[in-house]
């Protein structure tokens, strides 16, 4: 079978066998495009060797960012090895004979760091939004969802009023590999939606839309008037902004806050790990090391 064939049957099966995120297909595409780009469309798998994978990772690894003058970081050359082990699997499943995915040795990347907003970074920025300017009681709501449900910013995109049920304080939502789960909102951050919800005189699905002066905004339908995670980001950023943050914050930053908070608090990680959404346990645990930091901070402050 030739590269490019089984790139696109690696795709397909992706899509619809296992049911993948537009935006994982659109990361595998990519990056096998570049080795592809590599080792040519027309090589036989069969002939992917040892040595056509040494000479890869070599090319990764001296490859210029465009525009840049940098080289890739060694996160992001990991995610290519990642993208063609995934379709070696997929090829071995099927029979096809080519070099065995565990042949392919990931590299070490440093421990991953989790930024979170501590208690008075969260209310600065809560208080910051002014509710009687224009989004102000979205923008309130918005965060406050974010914080409280730990979302990620693709699925607050896609909720629809439907969804939610502001009386039970809960609803279901479809994640990553269409994995669903029960989401739990807080009755801080009921409020604010509600009092969003019936600021607007309109019937559109989305729960969050754009509210834009613009003229052709005039003639939008509900479904195009749908606030977009670009958008989303856009907002906790200007937010964090005028409440003095330095830092980068992102909606996945109110997601790792929520979290984080959780496990200090005292739930069990599998708990988190369910709201979350998280697959594996693995995933869940990057939150420990900023558990166990505030315990030790305890430990210094009350043990003498």
């Amino acid at each position: 079978m030739l590269l490019k064939d089984a790139i696109h049957d690696f795709l397909t099966h992706c899509e619809i066998g296992k049911y993948q995120s537009q935006k994982t297909l659109e990361n595998y595409r990519h990056y096998l495009k570049r080795f592809q780009d590599f080792a040519d469309a027309k090589t036989d798998v069969s002939k992917i060797s040892n040595e056509t994978i040494r000479d890869y990772r070599l090319y990764l690894h001296r490859m210029q960012v465009k525009g840049e003058g940098i080289t890739l970081n060694i996160k992001t050359q990991q995610y290519h090895l990642i993208a063609l082990r995934a379709m070696l699997k997929h090829l071995h499943k099927n029979d096809i004979k080519t070099i065995s995915p565990e042949k392919i040795e990931l590299p070490k990347v440093p421990g991953r760091e989790v930024d979170v907003l501590d208690r008075e970074e969260l209310d600065a920025m809560m208080n910051v939004v002014d509710p009687t300017k224009r989004n102000g009681l979205r923008d309130l709501a918005l965060l406050h969802l974010l914080y409280s449900t730990g979302l990620r910013v693709s699925e607050i995109s896609k909720l629809n009023r439907a969804d939610v049920n502001l009386k039970t304080r809960e609803f279901r939502v479809i994640g990553k590999g269409r994995k669903a789960r029960i989401v739990f909102i807080s009755e801080i951050a009921k409020g604010h939606l509600l009092q969003y919800l019936e600021s607007r005189d309109d019937n559109w699905l989305p729960v969050f839309a754009s509210n834009s002066n613009r003229s052709n905004q005039t003639t939008l339908t509900g479904e195009e008037r749908r606030l977009q995670p670009q958008a989303i980001e856009r907002v906790v950023r200007s937010v964090a902004s005028r409440a003095g943050i330095m830092k980068k914050v992102t909606p996945h930053t109110l997601r790792h806050t929520f979290a984080t908070e959780l496990l200090r608090n005292g739930a069990d990680i599998r708990s988190v790990q369910e709201m979350l959404g998280h697959a594996s346990i693995t995933t869940t645990q990057i939150y420990t090391h900023l558990t166990h930091k505030r315990l030790k901070e305890i430990h210094e402050q009350f043990h003498k």
